[in-house]
């Protein structure tokens, strides 16, 4: 596996792979490895010739400055990992490669996405995401990028990006990987104790039950019935928990039979934000 810490070297690199017309696929992460990426990046092994994952924990897209500090950071961990897969290319930036200027002006027009849901919660988060994708993408000029179905939203606006920006970039989504019970992986996780993780469950419950029930019961009643799954497990704040059209992500009270849906979940366990999502049709 190769490593690159500077810009002006992956490019180097990815110019001479390129004269050779290998497919290149790009695994974008913040670090804090698990099996979450280390699907992706299999599943990019499949679909490209060469995989490069980038690891960088972005300032730009966080609103809580304290969050920013908390992230994990394990950089030796992450590279035994990106290399027991056999993973071709590992880019770890600093913060002043991949921002040299400070203050950089950058506004994506996300329309709706940015103003429900996470973009609601967090101000500025999708500005920050596309600004350092967009970064990557025209660095690495990927014929693939993979993300994972768990950031549902913040899929939606890399396609947004992709389609403003009109980026020859294919974007390719994979399943949430859950552990053995169904809990998300996350890097997050790390951040809860035993009984945290236990609790957390109750998520899984809540969205398999929407699932499950989804063409069956009135809207409604089933987000206040799988509400109730998260409060009986009790010391679980919810942020919110809804139903919606894919695209839009636009809650809905009605079925749409020619739409796709979704049912978005946040909530917080420990002190730790937990996000995750399920399709539903």
């Amino acid at each position: 596996m190769r490593i690159f810490r500077t810009k002006q070297a992956l490019r180097s690199y990815l110019g001479e792979l390129r004269e050779t017309k290998q497919r290149i696929a790009l695994v974008p992460t913040m670090g804090a490895l698990h099996e979450g990426h280390l699907t992706l990046i299999k599943e990019a092994k499949e679909i490209a010739d060469v995989v490069v994952c980038s690891i960088f924990v972005n300032p730009t897209q966080f609103n809580d400055p304290s969050d920013l500090e908390r992230y994990p950071r394990p950089e030796e961990n992450d590279l035994q990992l990106l290399q027991g897969i056999h993973c071709d290319i590992a880019f770890m930036p600093t913060v002043e490669e991949m921002y040299p200027k400070t203050g950089e002006p950058w506004h994506l027009d996300l329309g709706s996405l940015e103003k429900v849901w996470e973009g609601e919660k967090r101000p500025g988060h999708f500005q920050g995401v596309t600004q350092i994708v967009y970064k990557l993408f025209c660095l690495v000029e990927p014929d693939v990028a993979c993300f994972g179905q768990k950031d549902f939203q913040q899929i939606m606006v890399i396609q947004r990006l992709i389609d403003v920006k009109k980026l020859p970039v294919i974007l390719h989504i994979c399943p949430t990987i859950r552990n053995e019970e169904g809990l998300a992986l996350s890097s997050r996780n790390m951040r809860l104790s035993a009984e945290g993780e236990h609790k957390a469950l109750a998520l899984y419950r809540s969205l398999r039950h929407i699932e499950r029930y989804f063409k069956i019961r009135n809207l409604t009643a089933l987000r206040t019935e799988a509400l109730d799954i998260l409060h009986q497990e009790g010391e679980i704040e919810v942020e919110y928990l809804a139903i919606c059209e894919t695209r839009s992500l636009e809650e809905i009270d009605q079925i749409d039979p020619r739409k796709k849906h979704v049912a978005l979940l946040v909530a917080w366990v420990e002190g730790v934000r937990l996000i995750d999502n399920m399709l539903l049709d």
